[in-house]
């Protein structure tokens, strides 16, 4: 049994036993996506989830090719909002809109 293991790796994992994290996960990814590097931890969080439940079967749900998949999900990924709404949709999650707190936005 190996003493590590990658980081990918485990989050797949963890979403795949619980797979009602990946509301969670996602939900905290989403609310940082304007911070720096927080774009490129989203499409990963979205891949996480999606490896956790089966790429291929992610991408027959959204409608789209696998590759096309990878990519949009890629660290240089940038999908659609049609794509993004697919995919999420494949996933079983939905995009939400919520006010922001607006002193967290005051200069």
């Amino acid at each position: 049994m190996k003493a590590s293991r990658p980081h990918n790796e485990a989050m797949v994992e963890l979403l795949r036993e619980d797979p009602a994290f990946a509301d969670e996960y996602l939900a905290a990814c989403l609310e940082a996506a304007d911070e720096p590097g927080g774009h490129e931890a989203l499409l990963m969080a979205l891949r996480q989830v999606a490896q956790a439940q089966g790429m291929d079967a992610v991408a027959a749900r959204a409608g789209i090719q696998r590759e096309s998949l990878y990519r949009a999900l890629s660290p240089k990924g940038n999908p659609t909002l049609k794509t993004l709404l697919a995919i999420l949709d494949a996933a079983g999650l939905r995009l939400a809109v919520t006010r922001r707190n607006e002193a967290q936005h005051v200069a």
